[in-house]
């Protein structure tokens, strides 16, 4: 399974792999932490995994040792910058907010619009090229282990990953400690810990990104469906997670 893995990553992946198939997830981000210190980062987009691994992440007591970030695309829901005050003052954080370069921006409305996404697959990969991977990279520099929400239970594709693998783009170690939750698990958890979540959840929006691209889903729909609902099979991703 690691045979992928760089020699300095091995030892740890494979710790770190053995914890998450266990349960584990807390160990999991300890070992993170203890492998590589100052160079383990978790991105956040406020999903209830996140919110879950960022709860996880506090109460352990690995905020000063676990950089959480998280990507303001300039085209969230106003709940979701809610959320992010919100989870700042439950858990004592000062989460690491990255924006996209403004001279892009500025660049691809003057010459495209405020919603060229919507016109074609390549023009909405741009936007969130711009908005979240070029973020994103700024955000993974010089970190060793990259730490995500990513679940097997959110989408057919994302049940075919692993839960510790190399991403080659930013050369990091990329974990999902939260991997084998099951929606009921990840429900339970939320309840039993009192973790803030979403108000769009209770709307029928399982999975949220940016306002103008997620729409409310069926219930009994794949969670992922309302995401650039406007578009068919084509995986339903924005760049970030690559491998998809």
């Amino acid at each position: 399974m690691m045979s992928a893995i760089p020699d300095e990553f091995h030892l740890i992946a494979e710790k770190i792999s053995a914890e998450i198939k266990a349960g584990n997830s807390v160990a999991a981000l300890q070992s993170a932490a203890v492998g590589f210190p100052g160079q383990v980062v978790f991105s956040s987009s406020l999903g209830k995994e996140d919110q879950v691994l960022t709860e996880m992440i506090a109460t352990a007591g690995l905020a000063q040792k676990i950089e959480i970030f998280s990507l303001d695309t300039g085209r969230l829901f106003e709940e979701t910058q809610y959320l992010l005050n919100l989870t700042n003052k439950a858990y004592s954080l000062k989460i690491k907010v990255y924006f996209p370069e403004a001279g892009d921006v500025e660049t691809l409305v003057r010459e495209k619009g405020s919603y060229s996404f919507f016109d074609s697959v390549e023009n909405r990969k741009e936007c969130c090229f711009i908005r979240k991977v070029k973020p994103l990279k700024r955000a993974l520099q010089n970190q060793k282990i990259w730490v995500t929400g990513i679940r097997a239970a959110q989408s057919t594709g994302r049940a075919e990953m692993l839960p510790v693998e190399l991403d080659e783009d930013h050369n990091v170690l990329k974990i999902h400690p939260l991997f084998y939750f099951t929606d009921e698990e990840l429900e339970s958890y939320i309840q039993e810990h009192s973790v803030p979540v979403n108000e769009l959840h209770k709307k029928n929006y399982p999975s949220i990104g940016c306002a103008p691209c997620t729409s409310p889903v069926k219930p009994g729909d794949d969670p992922r469906s309302g995401r650039w609902w406007w578009e068919q099979n084509t995986g339903r991703e924005c760049g970030l997670h690559a491998a998809n």
